[in-house]
């Protein structure tokens, strides 16, 4: 048996949920960090749906309802437009976090936040473009799917 094969065979038995529960971990902890959360969460489901009946049902629901928002989106003009414009504010943001300003000091149930922005500097810039980037190969894909 070569090394490819082994590999193949440990990815197929123990990696791929390994992995699936990684992303699915990564993607709650993206919710509320820069980065693709939800599509983190579903990749770590579709990979889970290998060994475990309970996310192998749903996975087909939840890629049905995510073709039908694709489809949605792009039904018209406007709705592109204001994804565009969606993706556009979103790379600014991705700048704002980058060049990491001082912000005032204030309180949010208990927890403190300034004078820095949270996960200010490259890191949470390169989540947030990495998302923005996503973002656009996914409007790029329904455009040319749907219309």
């Amino acid at each position: 048996m070569t090394i490819g094969a082994r590999v193949r065979g440990w990815f197929e038995r123990t990696g791929s949920e390994a992995l699936g529960w990684t992303l699915v971990v990564l993607g709650i902890l993206m919710l509320v960090m820069p980065g693709p959360g939800l599509l983190g969460m579903f990749g770590g489901i579709v990979l889970l749906a290998r060994h475990y009946t309970w996310a192998d049902r749903l996975v087909d629901p939840l890629e049905a309802k995510a073709m039908e928002a694709a489809q949605y989106g792009v039904a018209t003009i406007p709705r592109i437009l204001v994804s565009v414009l969606g993706i556009i504010w979103v790379g600014a943001v991705g700048l704002v976090w980058f060049l990491s300003p001082q912000i005032p000091e204030f309180e949010i149930l208990g927890v403190g936040f300034g004078p820095e922005l949270p996960a200010a500097g490259w890191v949470g810039a390169v989540g947030i473009w990495f998302s923005d980037l996503i973002a656009l190969v996914l409007l790029v894909y329904s455009i040319r799917r749907w219309r």
